[in-house]
């Protein structure tokens, strides 16, 4: 067995409701992982599920990760709320910003998922034509 396992999507089906979701909580969960802001209780959930130690089902009942998320969303409310109009405008720009860098990302971590010649690189157009492994035609 190897020292760093991390869980697969698939293991997030569980609650998520589709592939899709289930790929951008992954992103969530490693994004929680690495924030060094965030509680270290977040920060503990989120590794302990990365590394399949902890169920996901499992971490949203576990009364202290709760109480971490729902202290940080309060946190975020409460910054909302202070924000003057500007701020509001500026935030929402960067959020936009964000989500569009994200969209990339996801789309990219979509396409190697879903690529049909794993480990292959570019060369995966080969394979897609003639199947792993196997020239197009002899």
């Amino acid at each position: 067995m190897t020292a760093h396992r991390e869980i697969q999507d698939e293991e997030l089906m569980g609650v998520a409701q589709d592939p899709e979701q289930a790929l951008r909580l992954h992103r969530s969960l490693r994004t929680i992982a690495g924030a060094t802001s965030l509680d270290p209780d977040l920060r503990e959930m989120a590794r302990s599920v990365l590394s399949g130690g902890v169920d996901i089902e499992d971490a949203f009942r576990d009364p202290r990760y709760t109480e971490a998320v729902f202290q940080r969303m309060h946190e975020i409310r409460r910054a909302a709320d202070e924000q003057t109009y500007a701020e509001q405008q500026q935030s929402r720009a960067r959020f936009d910003e964000g989500d569009a860098r994200q969209q990339v990302d996801l789309d990219r971590e979509r396409a190697e998922r879903d690529a049909p010649v794993h480990g292959a690189g570019r060369a995966g157009a080969r394979g897609a034509a003639g199947g792993p492994g196997r020239t197009a035609q002899r």
